[in-house]
């Protein structure tokens, strides 16, 4: 094979790594930003935690900054705001899908994460408007980074050779962990030191920054990119001969009744539903139960998104490995990887719920529930390449509809079932996430595949002999 260093498949996958970053450090902010935005005396909850756990501030008071805005939104206001990103978001999965397979996904992509900041630039300004604005202008957010996965997808189609794929793939969507990791504390201390609004400009300028490196650097194909040496771009097109079709329209209906892409929708609904609840409320759950000041609260937020990170990036290279060199079959790593990275997370969410008052346990338990999930990344989350690459984008469409659903309605129901934060509710929230993991793994383990469908090549039989 072609070597990896400063290959251009490999220039893909970094700069797509900081493109992803990017997005999830504009998706994430808000979480954090959201708790200095809001008048402390608007959630009741003070009143009703101080008896779970003691309070244990153990940092240094520095003068807070408070010259941000305060705004007065109640518990439920506040989880419009959060969940309005996703109303944006799901709508353009299966359109972006289609127009990737149609434009390429290189423009697609650009633009996606070039509006989202332009967006993430007036959320101050819209927050000052009033509450609608707000929503609407997360929900365009939402519109924007709608289109990336399955570009990302789509461009892979033509980019990673079915034996590289678990790496390449997961070096490229490993930044929006990395992107959560940053944000988070990040995010914190910006609102402590300067002013929550730094917090939208910061990470708003950033994206437009980074565009204009993809815009210059990055080609839809190998056959079309500048730089390529002739021998990486024989490589990779050879590699994908017999996998992509020809035909122009796109076999909808064979699509929509192949079993192996449900399995995949299942899985992925089920992951995102535990994702979405930890990532939107962990920092609520912190601040409440746990009672951390916001600048411990961000790291430890953070930290299990490293843990995931890091997860991500080594379970990609095991992947490849096992199929490689070891000879294991596709279909049997996608199902053990997506084992691990469900079942694993679940157990280990329930028994968060469990321990009480002992935050370091907490913290250890959900920091390695989150971490076992990175296995999916080489699970059911690149599957769609292994059985149809030709349709990449649209199947990530089709499966990321489904799976934007929890984003909407996980976080909306978990903070109805914790109107008093107190840990019996929120064991509640975590016994839910943990059974729907669960059911996900069990339906991807029994119908899952890992070979190229058949809907998939048709117009390829005709040129073999």
């Amino acid at each position: 094979s072609v070597p990896a260093c400063c290959s251009a498949r490999y220039n893909l996958a970094v700069l797509a790594c900081f493109g992803f970053f990017l997005l999830y450090a504009l998706r994430v902010n808000l979480s954090v930003a959201l708790v200095d935005m809001v008048e402390p005396n608007t959630s009741l909850a003070k009143n009703v935690t101080s008896n779970v756990c003691p309070e244990h501030s153990s940092s240094i008071n520095v003068p807070r900054n408070t010259t941000g805005e305060k705004y007065s939104w109640d518990a439920d206001t506040q989880g419009w705001i959060l969940g309005s990103f996703f109303y944006g978001y799901i709508i353009t999965q299966i359109p972006g899908g289609y127009l990737a397979s149609k434009i390429g996904g290189k423009l697609l992509l650009g633009f996606g994460i070039f509006g989202t900041s332009v967006f993430t630039l007036l959320t101050p300004l819209a927050a000052n408007l009033g509450v609608g604005y707000l929503i609407a202008v997360r929900a365009l957010e939402g519109l924007g980074e709608g289109v990336t996965f399955p570009a990302m997808h789509s461009m892979w189609s033509s980019w990673a050779p079915p034996l590289e794929r678990s790496k390449l793939l997961s070096i490229s969507y490993a930044g929006a962990q990395l992107g959560t990791v940053v944000s988070l504390p990040l995010s914190g201390l910006i609102c402590y030191y300067m002013n929550w609004v730094y917090v939208f400009y910061i990470f708003g300028a950033l994206g437009v920054l980074w565009w204009f490196f993809w815009m210059f650097l990055v080609s839809d194909t190998p056959e079309t990119h500048r730089s390529i040496s002739h021998a990486e771009r024989e490589y990779i097109l050879s590699s994908l001969k017999d996998q992509l079709s020809t035909q122009k329209s796109v076999p909808w209906r064979p699509m929509l009744e192949s079993l192996p892409l449900w399995a995949i929708v299942v899985a992925h609904f089920s992951y995102n539903w535990t994702f979405y609840t930890l990532l939107t409320l962990l920092p609520t759950y912190m601040k409440e139960i746990l009672r951390f000041d916001a600048q411990e609260n961000g790291f430890l937020s953070a930290l299990p998104y490293f843990g995931c990170w890091l997860c991500i990036i080594l379970s990609g290279q095991i992947a490849d490995y096992l199929r490689e060199k070891q000879n294991f079959s596709t279909v049997c790593v996608r199902k053990c990887f997506t084992l691990i990275g469900m079942v694993g997370p679940a157990l280990f969410l329930v028994a968060a719920g469990f321990i009480g008052c002992n935050y370091a346990l907490a913290v250890a338990f959900v920091t390695i529930s989150t971490t076992l999930g990175g296995f999916c990344t080489s699970g059911y989350s690149i599957n769609h390449l292994d059985i149809a690459p030709s349709y990449a984008g649209i199947l990530l469409g089709i499966t990321n509809s489904f799976a934007t659903i929890p984003g909407m309605v996980g976080p909306v129901i978990a903070k109805n079932l914790t109107h008093n934060n107190t840990v019996g509710e929120w064991q509640m929230v975590f016994y839910i996430a943990a059974s729907i993991n669960l059911f996900g793994a069990i339906f991807f383990a029994l119908f899952a595949s890992g070979e190229v469908q058949d809907w998939a090549i048709s117009g390829y039989h005709l040129h073999r002999n």
